[in-house]
């Protein structure tokens, strides 16, 4: 029987943990036959290739959304300020057409505590999934305020892709616990019931002892930590450079606004130089509206992404890790079977089940592996196009800006 997770692709793990080719380079940004030294081809006709990518990339979403049966949404974030505490909650608003549902459409409110309580019972009743990351719970106090609409809108988007990664899981959206989070009114009760229970396999694994030694992992899951080592790694070092030009692009634009006032004080003293100097004030202001708007940029949607996969990297490494305990405890029943000289039918039946649990650990493990390569590439890619895109955009303007002030450089004073 097919495992409920699987594709109708029968790969082996190894190509899929090979970078997809398609994010290093822009596929269809032009049909032109100029290329760069490396040989990517690139677009000279207007910037708005780029865009037209993008808007492409969300029609295969909106062509995808039509299969779907369950919607989900995080908005409209509010600030509580009770005696003991300040925090913020957000509408998490739910439209399905499953029968598991009473109802077609849900409206409550959530915390962050609360996403929290989900992906702990999630990873509780289903230890063989991969279960999406939440946003980092702490901040640095005195950097970062979080009651500021900046940071309360960035973990508003970072939990509504946390909900919509569940959303979109065959398995994980079918959850007790899911559909409770999405529906109660009062969850806070719900969690004083102890309702929780843990599935078979999550009993199994919950109890499994520190004291089985893995002897080797299989070459494939091999692959995949190696892989996922990798790939935390580089994505942490694009992540600390990011951080260091934003911060340095900051820096120049802390200049950049003092530098453009300098030129309009200074024509008011040149009535012969006055509409040229202007115009060079009027410039770098408008270059530095689009360096602002570049930086705002990168910080709310580059940044939280790659975050967001260093932190499923880490996630995916806690499953593989699970899948090793449930492994090492086959073989060392295994192994003691094979020790014991009489015959003991319940030792077999112990050691059966344990392969079951490894065999339902590998195919749901190596599923979930698949689904995230796919939505990785798909993320990245996106993300690489609307970096390119927003770059263009910000020397576009700051182009015409310049351009802009060239007739009155060019426009000779007349001499009375």
């Amino acid at each position: 029987m097919p495992h409920p997770l699987a594709t109708s692709s029968s790969e082996e793990m190894g190509p899929a943990l090979t970078p997809s080719p398609d994010l290093l380079l822009p596929r269809s940004i032009a049909d032109k036959d100029l290329s760069l030294p490396n040989g990517t081809p690139v677009d000279t006709s207007s910037p708005a290739s780029s865009s037209s990518l993008l808007n492409r990339l969300q029609l295969d979403d909106d062509l995808d959304g039509e299969t779907r049966d369950l919607f989900v949404t995080v908005d409209d974030p509010k600030k509580h300020v009770c005696t003991m505490e300040t925090y913020i909650t957000y509408r998490v608003t739910t439209k399905t057409t499953r029968a598991e549902f009473d109802l077609p459409e849900y409206s409550v409110r959530r915390r962050y505590q609360d996403f929290d309580w989900l992906r702990n019972k999630l990873e509780e009743s289903q230890p063989t999934h991969l279960i999406p990351p939440l946003p980092e719970k702490f901040v640095v106090k005195g950097v970062v305020d979080r009651f500021s609409e900046e940071f309360v809108e960035t973990r508003r988007k970072a939990l509504d892709k946390f909900l919509k990664r569940i959303t979109d899981h065959p398995v994980l959206s079918f959850n007790e616990h899911f559909n409770v989070f999405l529906t109660a009114k009062d969850l806070n009760a719900y969690k004083k019931q102890g309702m929780a229970l843990l599935s078979k396999m999550g009993e199994s694994v919950k109890y499994v002892t520190g004291g089985y030694k893995l002897r080797s992992r299989p070459l494939e899951f091999a692959a995949i930590g190696e892989y996922l080592d990798t790939f935390s790694l580089k994505l942490g070092t694009i992540d600390r450079i990011a951080q260091r030009i934003i911060k340095e692009q900051l820096e120049y634009l802390v200049e950049l606004r003092e530098y453009g006032p300098v030129y309009s004080t200074w024509g008011g003293l040149e009535v012969e130089l006055s509409e040229p100097l202007e115009g060079v004030s009027a410039c770098i202001g408008n270059c530095c509206t689009a360096l602002e708007e570049l930086s705002e940029d990168m910080t709310e949607d580059f940044l939280p992404v790659l975050r967001e996969y260093i932190l499923y990297s880490e996630s995916m490494k806690n499953v593989l890790k699970k899948r090793d305990q449930v492994q090492a405890e086959y073989e060392a029943k295994l192994e003691a079977v094979a020790l014991k000289k009489e015959d003991r039918p319940k030792v077999p039946t112990d050691v059966e089940k344990c392969q079951d649990r490894v065999e339902c650990f590998n195919a749901d493990l190596k599923a979930d592996m698949e689904r995230w390569q796919n939505n990785k590439r798909q993320d990245f890619r996106q993300l690489l196009m609307g970096m390119a895109d927003k770059n263009i955009q910000y020397y576009e303007k700051c182009l015409t800006a310049w351009e802009s002030i060239i007739p009155l450089l060019q426009d000779k004073p007349e001499t009375k």
